[in-house]
């Protein structure tokens, strides 16, 4: 019989207490994932990161103008349960001069989950805010109008997590996506 060390036995020990026998090797990976208190918790940089992933995106209004979206910035709100994504935005037609006006653009989404899919992902969103750079008057409204519009349907269902099969299941027990919940740094969402 082989001496084993006190802490591989300790491993051997709650490996057997946890049923870790069923636990995929890559466990330690998994550190958003707390099977424990059955939540998941996802960083503002991992979602940052995610997010990144489907930007720049641009969509054509009315065959005039071509509105793009790059370089997002996620914000966080604990206390409205909304999460935002801030973006510079380019509105281009033939009929401005200059022919591209610059700007920035927040909306605000409350979130779903897409069973389907796996994927965490805005939902209803609302621009919040839009500004744009040496357009005044009667011109920036109709603009601002426009980018907001579009802006909103870019961003409607974007995916901010999705999830692989594996990333859900731990032996045998295929974890569901429950209660979403933002924090100001992060968002947890329900394993059940």
């Amino acid at each position: 019989m082989r001496n084993r060390s006190p802490s591989s036995s300790r491993r051997l020990m709650l490996r057997a207490l946890l049923g870790a026998a069923a636990l995929p090797a890559p466990f330690a990976a998994m550190a958003g994932f707390n099977f424990f208190t059955s939540e998941y918790t996802a960083s503002r940089q991992e979602l940052e990161a995610q997010i990144a992933k489907h930007f720049p995106v641009q969509k054509r209004y009315a065959d005039i103008f071509t509105v793009s979206l790059s370089n997002p910035q996620l914000g966080l709100d604990g206390e409205r349960n909304r999460a935002a994504i801030t973006a510079a935005l380019t509105i281009s037609s033939p009929l401005l001069r200059p022919s591209t006006v610059q700007g920035i653009v927040s909306v605000s989404s409350a979130l779903k989950y897409d069973a389907p899919a796996r994927a965490l992902r805005l939902d209803q969103p609302q621009a919040e805010r839009l500004e744009l750079q040496g357009v005044t008057g009667r011109d920036a409204e109709r603009l601002q109008q426009i980018g907001a519009v579009v802006a909103q349907e870019l961003l409607r269902d974007q995916p901010l997590r999705t999830f692989t099969a594996e990333e859900l299941t731990v032996g045998r027990k295929t974890y569901e996506i429950g209660a979403i919940t933002v924090q100001n740094d992060a968002i947890t969402v329900e394993l059940k």
